[in-house]
């Protein structure tokens, strides 16, 4: 059974007041990675107090970058369930795992940060990894040459 709305629309308000799109169907998930060009980060967002205290805020930090993905969406594991599966598939070979954030470079996964690699850290540290993972993946082609 899903969240309540009343309990998560804060969460969800934590990322989506932020710049990220939110995702609630398969249909819009799809629709977002076909027809983004470039990168698309995918933040699957969750209840959890990992999620509260260190992804959402790694993540708004993160995209305050001067190089960051293209587009950013986000999924609510728990209540946007046919969503979040659909984002999850876009992770494989990667279990899936809440909170999560993949980045995927034309479709295709070129970053993951699980769980288990969000709970060690604390949202400052998630900020810098996320940095550094949009100067990897993200920076244009030129720049990334020089």
């Amino acid at each position: 059974m899903p969240y309540s709305e009343l309990l998560i629309k804060p969460m969800r308000e934590d990322l989506s007041l932020n710049g990220i799109t939110e995702t609630r169907t398969p249909e819009a998930v799809d629709d977002a990675v076909n027809n983004t060009q470039g990168t698309l980060m995918i933040v699957v967002n969750s209840v959890c107090g990992c999620a509260a205290g260190k992804a959402r805020p790694g993540v708004v930090e993160a995209l305050q970058h001067a190089v960051k993905p293209d587009k950013a969406i986000t999924v609510f594991a728990g209540a946007d369930i046919e969503a979040t599966d659909r984002a999850r598939s876009y992770f494989a070979p990667y279990p899936p795992s809440s909170p999560s954030i993949g980045i995927l470079k034309n479709g295709e996964l070129v970053y993951m940060m699980q769980r288990r690699d969000i709970e060690m850290r604390n949202a400052e540290m998630i900020a810098a990894e996320l940095k550094a993972a949009f100067e990897k993946v993200c920076a244009p082609q030129q720049a990334a040459a020089n």
